[in-house]
């Protein structure tokens, strides 16, 4: 096998001791986390423009109501689990919080209210929350 000058032995590879592993899977959620929200965010503004703007779409492009149940279902466990471990890690308490304010007012919009603008609001205020919380807990981990 040849070797290329750049590459490192592998006595120098990153282990535990340092940190850098152990950040590895938590830097990973949190950066799926904020790939998901930032998701939301575009639908939840960008299909009703798409729609006012080609209205023959409208009637046949229809996600339904447990597509904004589903996203739900998977922003809740992968957030929280993200921002537990990031807590765990850097100690500070601030990116939990607001994420658990996100999440909370993505559920109101997933599930309490009753006309499409107030449910885009809702979900719209509490995936940015959860972006920036999702920001927050990566940049504390990455400054650790």
């Amino acid at each position: 096998m040849a070797s290329f000058p750049d590459q490192q032995p592998a006595a120098h590879c990153p282990s535990a001791q340092d940190g850098s592993v152990s950040r590895a899977p938590t830097a990973w959620m949190d950066g799926l986390a904020l790939c998901a929200s930032s998701l939301c965010t575009l639908h939840c503004l960008g299909l009703p423009l798409l729609f006012a703007l080609l209205p023959a779409f409208a009637s046949r492009i229809d996600p339904g109501e447990s597509f904004h149940l589903v996203m739900l279902a998977l922003a809740v466990p992968t957030s929280l689990f993200a921002l537990v471990q990031g807590r765990r890690r850097h100690g500070g308490w601030a990116p939990l919080l607001i994420g658990i304010a996100g999440l909370t007012l993505m559920s109101v919009g997933a599930l309490i209210a009753e006309d499409a603008l107030a449910e885009t609001l809702w979900t719209v205020a509490g995936s940015l929350m959860l972006a920036g919380a999702h920001i927050l807990n990566w940049r504390r981990g990455l400054a650790r």
